[in-house]
C-alpha cells in the first residue's frame, strides 16, 4: 500500500494503482477518454493531466504514471498531486481545444449523441470556442463488417479498440497506420472483422466513431426503457440491459458483472434484438389437412385434449429446448406427472449429463471468475471461442498474465490463444489418462488445474463413457479436492443446468428425448426445435413457443409463448449461478408466457396445477429446491459427485471429438429469425471458405 496527498486529502491505495486510479478513490474527477481499467495503458489522449507537487512544472498524465512513480518532499512528507489548480484547468482546456480541431459539427446527426463522453467532457472540462480556423482533415470511411459502422471523421485516436480487439478478443484485426495528421484506424485490409466480440468496441469508443451499425438512426438514448436482464444465447447467463420503445426491442447492452462477464458481451448477445420480433407465433395453430391454420385458444386446447383423452402416460412426453426456463419446466413436470408420464427430457442434444450422479457432477466447478486463479487447463471436446465466447475472453485473460499451459483434445481450432494440441479423440484421453503424453505431468504439477469438458464429448454414443474418463483423470491430476474443484463442464444451453437441477430428465423407465421423438402418441415441446426431426414418428405434437421453426413446422398444434425479454424467468448458468431475466416488453397477439399456458392447458386436461400466479408457483419451485431461491449466488456442490462420474466406466469410441456448435450465429430459433446474424454467418462462411482455398 501507499500514501500520498490528492487535493488536500490523504489516502491509502495499492502500490500498483496509477496516479489517475488513486485520485478517483479520493473522490476526484479525472477525465479520460484513452485509459480504460480492463485494457492495457496508452497514454494517447491527454486529458486526464494532473499536477505533481515536487515534479516537473508541467501537467503529467496520471493514467501513464503509478503512485510509485512519485516522490515525497525532502523533509519526509507525503507525495502530493493536486487535479483542480489552474495549470490543470487551463491543460485539459488545451487538450479538448485539439481534440475539437477535427472533430466534425455532427451532434445532432450521431448516433452517440446523449451517450457521448466527447460531448459531456467538452461540456465539463472544455472551453466554449476555439482559434482553430484552418479546413478539418477528411478521413474515409472503413468497412469492417455488418456490425459496427464506421465514421472516422469523429475518431479522436484514443486505440481502445486496436487495444481490445488484440488484448481481449485475441485477434489484430484494428491497427492505428500513419502519423500526425494522416493517422487512421483501419482494418489493415479493409475487411470485415472476423470477431465474437466484435462488438464490444461500441461501447468502448469514447466518441461516434464507431458505432452499432444495426441501431443506426432508430432511437435516441433518452427515448427508450432500459431494463436489466439476462441473456440466453448461450450457458454463460451474461448480466444485459435491454432498451426498449413501446414493445419494441431496440438494442441489448452489456452491464458490468465482474463475476461472469466482466462488461463484455458476445455478438450474438447484442445483436439479436432484430430476431426477437420477426417470424413470432403470435397466435395458436392447428394442423388441418397438413397445414397449419390459425385458430383459438379454445380450438387449440380442445384439440390438445381430445389427443389427449385416452392415452396411457407412458405413451406421452415433453421435451423442454434450451431457451426454457425453470418455472415452466417445473410446470410442464408437474403436467406429466398428473398426466402419469415419466417422459420428460431438457437434453434435446442427447447429452450424457445425469443428475442422479450429483450436482458437481454437470456444472462448470471452479466458477468463471475461478480461471483467473487457474494454473493450467485441460479443453475435452469443446471450443469455447463458438460455445462461450464471453468464458473464452477470461480464459485468454488468464493466459495472457504468463505460467498457463493449455491441453486440447478435439477439433484443432483457432481459439484465440495458444495451446498445446494434443490430439482428437477419446483415444488420446485413454493416452493421456495412462500417462503416454506429457500433458499429464503439467496438470499434476498444478496447483488449480482445470479439466473442461465440452458437449462435443458429451453428446455421443459414448458420451457417459468420456464424461467419467474426464472425472476419474480430474481426479487423478488432483484438480478435485476440498478447497478447488477444477472439473468443469461446459454447457451450450441456457435451459440446461436447470433443467438438471430440478430433474427434467426421464423417470425410472421413462424415455429419451431422442426416444420420445421416434416412439410417443402424444409429444409435447417446450421452445425445443434442435432436434432431428427427419427422425420423428411421434403421433400427436403440441408445440409450445415463440418462433416458427422447426418444432412448429413439425407440430399438429402451436401455442404462442414469449421471448426471454417478454417474461420474467430464472436461469441457472453453466456454473451453477442461479439467475432471473426481467420483462421488458409484452409479447405480440395472443401469445403468453410459457407457465401461464401450461397453467391454463393443465385446466381443460382436467389436472390443474396448484398455482394461479408467478409468484406461487415459484414458492413451490423454493420449497422443493431451496438453493434456486438464491439469486446471483452458487450454491456448493458435492465434490463426491465426480467421484460418482468416475465410476461409471463405460467403452469408449474411437470418433474424433466435434464441436455441437456448427454455426456460431444460427444457434437457436431467435437467431435464425435474425437478418443481422444471417448476414453474419454468410460472412463467416465465405471467410472460411477463402482460408480454406
Amino acid at each position: 500500500m501507499v500514501n500520498l496527498i490528492v487535493d488536500g486529502n490523504e489516502i491509502e491505495v495499492p502500490d500498483h494503482y496509477t496516479l489517475l486510479q488513486a485520485a478517483e478513490a479520493a473522490g476526484a474527477e479525472i477525465p479520460r477518454f484513452c485509459f480504460h481499467e480492463r485494457l492495457s495503458i496508452a497514454g494517447n489522449c491527454r486529458m486526464c493531466l494532473i499536477q505533481v507537487k515536487g515534479g516537473p512544472p508541467k501537467p503529467a498524465a496520471s493514467c501513464a504514471m503509478g503512485v510509485k512513480d512519485i516522490r515525497g518532499g525532502p523533509d519526509g512528507s507525503l507525495p502530493e498531486i493536486y487535479t483542480k489548480t489552474p495549470m490543470v484547468k487551463k491543460a485539459r482546456e488545451g487538450v479538448m481545444e485539439f481534440l475539437l480541431i477535427n472533430h466534425p459539427l455532427d451532434c445532432p446527426i450521431c448516433d452517440q449523441g446523449g451517450e457521448c463522453d466527447l460531448q459531456d467532457q467538452a461540456m465539463a472540462f472544455g472551453i466554449d470556442a476555439s482559434r482553430y480556423q484552418e479546413d478539418k482533415r477528411a478521413v474515409e470511411d472503413k468497412y469492417i463488417g455488418p456490425l459496427v459502422k464506421t465514421v472516422m471523421n469523429r475518431c479522436i485516436h484514443c486505440t481502445r479498440c486496436v487495444r481490445f480487439t488484440t488484448e481481449v478478443a485475441g485477434i489484430s484485426e484494428l491497427g492505428l497506420i500513419g502519423r500526425g495528421e494522416d493517422a487512421e484506424i483501419t482494418t489493415y485490409l479493409e475487411q470485415a472483422m472476423t470477431s465474437e466480440l466484435q462488438g464490444n468496441v461500441v461501447d468502448l469508443c469514447p466518441v461516434g466513431a464507431l458505432t452499432s451499425k444495426p441501431f443506426a438512426f432508430t432511437a435516441r438514448p433518452w427515448e427508450l426503457n432500459k431494463t436489466e436482464s439476462i441473456d440466453v444465447m448461450d450457458a454463460v447467463g451474461s448480466a444485459i440491459r435491454v432498451d426498449t420503445r413501446g414493445r419494441e426491442v431496440m438494442r441489448i447492452m452489456p452491464r458490468v458483472n465482474e463475476e461472469v462477464n466482466e462488461e463484455w458481451i458476445s455478438d450474438k448477445t447484442r445483436f439479436i434484438w432484430d430476431g426477437l420480433r420477426t417470424q413470432r407465433i403470435d397466435k395458436p395453430y392447428i394442423r388441418v389437412n397438413g397445414r397449419l391454420q390459425a385458430s383459438n385458444w379454445n380450438d387449440a386446447f380442445a384439440a390438445i385434449k381430445s389427443a389427449v383423452d385416452g392415452v396411457s402416460g407412458d405413451r406421452i412426453g415433453a421435451i423442454a429446448g434450451d431457451l426454457a426456463t425453470v418455472e415452466e419446466m417445473y410446470a410442464l413436470k408437474g403436467l406429466m406427472a398428473s398426466l402419469g408420464s415419466v417422459n420428460v427430457d431438457c437434453r434435446q442434444d442427447g447429452t450424457a449429463l445425469d443428475p442422479s450422479l450429483g450436482r458437481a457432477s454437470y456444472l462448470f466447478n471452479p466458477t468463471i471468475e475461478g480461471i483467473e486463479n487457474a494454473d493450467a487447463l485441460l479443453i475435452i471436446g469443446a471450443n469455447p471461442r463458438f460455445e462461450a465466447s464471453v468464458l473464452n475472453a477470461r480464459i485468454r485473460k488468464r493466459f495472457r498474465k504468463g505460467n498457463f499451459p493449455i491441453g486440447v483434445i478435439g477439433e484443432h481450432a483457432d481459439l484465440r490463444y495458444d495451446y498445446e494440441y494434443l490430439g482428437a479423440g477419446p483415444q488420446t484421453l485413454s493416452d493421456l489418462a495412462s500417462g503416454s503424453l506429457g500433458f499429464l505431468d503439467v496438470l499434476k504439477n498444478a496447483e488449480r488445474p482445470i479439466v473442461l469438458i465440452g458437449q462435443g464429448a458429451l453428446t455421443r454414443e459414448d458420451g457417459a463413457a468420456v464424461l467419467a474418463k474426464a472425472a476419474q483423470l480430474a481426479g487423478d491430476v488432483g484438480a478435485v479436492s476440498e478447497d478447488w474443484n477444477g472439473f468443469a463442464v461446459l454447457h451450450t444451453a441456457a435451459s440446461r443446468v436447470g433443467g438438471l437441477d430440478i430433474g427434467f430428465v426421464p423417470g425410472e423407465g421413462g424415455k429419451t428425448a431422442a426416444q420420445m421423438l421416434g416412439d410417443t402418441d402424444v409429444l409435447f415441446l417446450l421452445g425445443a426445435d434442435e432436434l432431428d426431426f427427419s427422425a420423428k414418428k411421434a403421433g400427436f405434437t403440441v408445440y409450445i413457443g415463440s418462433h416458427g421453426d422447426a418444432g412448429a413446422m413439425n407440430a399438429d398444434v402451436v401455442l404462442p409463448a414469449a421471448t426471454y425479454t417478454e417474461k420474467s424467468g430464472t436461469y441457472v448458468n453453466t456454473e451453477g449461478r442461479v439467475q432471473m431475466t426481467s420483462r421488458a416488453g409484452f409479447a405480440p397477439g395472443d401469445a403468453r408466457e410459457d407457465w401461464a399456458v401450461l397453467r391454463a392447458l393443465s385446466g381443460i386436461l382436467g389436472k390443474t396445477l396448484p398455482y394461479d400466479s408467478l409468484m406461487a408457483l415459484r414458492a413451490a419451485i423454493y420449497g422443493e429446491y431451496p438453493h434456486l431461491a438464491a439469486l446471483d449466488a452458487v450454491a456448493d456442490a458435492d465434490i463426491k459427485a465426480v467421484e460418482t462420474a468416475a465410476s461409471k466406466g463405460g467403452d469408449l469410441g474411437e470418433a474424433g471429438f466435434v464441436s455441437p456448435i456448427t454455426d456460431f450465429y444460427l444457434t437457436n430459433p431467435i437467431a435464425r429469425a435474425s437478418a443481422v446474424m444471417a448476414e453474419c454467418s454468410a460472412l463467416a462462411r465465405n471467410n472460411f471458405k477463402a482460408a480454406a482455398e
